[in-house]
């Protein structure tokens, strides 16, 4: 029987021929899903794209519901939830696997665009957790919608074809930064410095910003004032890559938590119909704390499951508690692992490691597991039996020393309401950084983990 859970093998060390070649060929597919989906409304035009070829429908022109329907939920554009209608009634419980599609980037402020000594620029508010100087000196995407003074929406999409021009925040010269460098990482680089570079030709007559502004008049009908009725996000322009002489790596932009979505899409995909009703969630907003109404802290998911109760004769608030307290949910979120280049912020035996399957992740939070779910070990037995029932590599590790940091996920959200949950996804490097490091092997047994979480009782 194959090794599961090993702190002495990876799972390359314990995978045969046939799954050392559905892994790669899984990481293939993976890297298109993250060139296709770079923010969170691309991420969500790609998943019910996927999904209406393979059958959903959306459940709110359903009239009723029975076992093998395949339903999904839009929530704005930005995030969806896809179900697929088990045999038991929704009330005795839903498998859900849940995952965000949003990651940390620069937002356009609603007046942007900034002149300064002949070259223009778009003033920016980063969005999530970052390191400030990762994004100086990379090329950046213009992506989003912004709609005109008659109530036109214009897509915006600039830098991700190698034809575009892409954007551009600068750093000071190391020849001149005798004072900067003597600054803290965190002070090196200030939010306001983040000012994306948008140009600087000009004609005579003309100053740069008004150059810049005819052309986007020109180009897409935007003036000045349009930008107060935008979402617009830079984000990293390169594509994913494969890392290392054997490609067992994937390095590329927003990962966190696009790798967890790109599995859960997949799995429900893919999973045999259950005796439970499988859903897949995809939402918005967990980089800033799930709030807004495209966030797990609104209402929309609470709309969904009694829109189901609803078409099988149900519908309550209380049939939804009912239900919810009968549901199980794999918080499907990243963990970092162990860097050899920096072990001291983790406590090795209980780190993950790169290439050792999904991790499991008890408790988040920080220090003193503030903010964290933490998993009973009933559920955390239940799922472990799951994994290794369907040879699935795992393992389980926390998110660094204890008194290093931590992070949250939406795992407590869906607790409050019930369910069980446990926290389980991909464990990486550099997370929320412009690029992130994880393995192929884990991306691959994230994505088993979910389909066998969805397959089970």
């Amino acid at each position: 029987m194959k090794e599961t859970y090993s702190r002495s093998k990876s799972v390359w060390q314990r995978m045969n021929a046939r799954e050392r070649k559905a892994a790669m060929a899984y990481g293939e597919k993976y890297k298109a899903f993250l060139d296709t989906a770079r923010t969170e409304r691309l991420a969500a035009a790609e998943i019910i794209r996927r999904a209406e070829e393979k059958g959903f429908k959306p459940v709110y022109t359903m009239k009723s519901i029975k076992a093998g329907d395949k339903v999904y939920w839009n929530q704005k554009d930005k995030s969806v939830i896809l179900a697929v209608i088990g045999k038991e009634p929704v009330h005795e419980g839903i498998k859900i696997v849940g995952s965000h599609i949003d990651s940390p980037r620069l937002d356009l402020k609603a007046n942007p665009v900034h002149e300064q000594d002949g070259i223009v620029y778009f003033r920016t508010h980063y969005y999530g957790g970052i390191k400030k100087y990762q994004w100086t000196c990379i090329p950046l995407a213009l992506i989003g919608v912004v709609f005109t003074k008659d109530g036109k929406k214009v897509d915006i999409n600039i830098g991700l074809k190698d034809s575009d021009p892409v954007f551009y925040v600068s750093d000071l010269l190391i020849h001149m930064a005798q004072d900067q460098m003597k600054k803290t990482l965190a002070e090196g680089i200030t939010g306001e410095q983040l000012q994306a570079v948008a140009g600087t030709h000009s004609e005579e007559g003309q100053t740069p910003k008004d150059a810049i502004m005819a052309l986007l008049k020109k180009e897409y009908g935007i003036e000045e004032e349009d930008f107060a009725a935008a979402e617009l996000e830079l984000v990293p322009a390169t594509k994913s890559r494969d890392v290392g002489f054997d490609r067992s790596l994937i390095a590329s932009y927003g990962q966190d938590d696009r790798v967890c979505s790109y599995a859960n899409l997949e799995a429900i995909l893919d999973a045999k119909p259950g005796v439970k009703t499988q859903a897949a969630l995809l939402t918005d907003k967990e980089e800033i704390g799930s709030y807004g109404n495209t966030g797990m802290e609104s209402s929309y998911f609470v709309k969904f499951v009694m829109k189901l109760l609803a078409l099988q004769g149900q519908g309550s608030l209380l049939d939804f508690y009912e239900t919810m307290e009968n549901s199980e949910m794999l918080s499907a979120d990243v963990n970092s692992c162990l860097d050899p280049m920096f072990p001291e912020v983790s406590e090795k035996d209980n780190a993950s490691f790169l290439g050792y399957g999904v991790n499991l992740t008890k408790y988040g939070g920080s220090r003193g597991k503030a903010g964290s779910n933490d998993a009973n070990a009933e559920f955390l037995q239940k799922v472990r039996k799951i994994f290794n029932d369907a040879g699935v590599c795992w393992q389980i590790g926390e998110l660094g020393k204890v008194d290093q940091g931590g992070g949250g996920t939406i795992a407590f959200m869906m607790a409050n309401w019930g369910a069980e949950v446990v926290d389980c996804g991909t464990s990486m490097l550099s997370m929320h950084a412009p690029c992130d490091l994880l393995s192929k092997a884990d991306a691959y047994e994230t994505y088993l983990a979910y389909k066998a979480f969805f397959e089970s009782r």
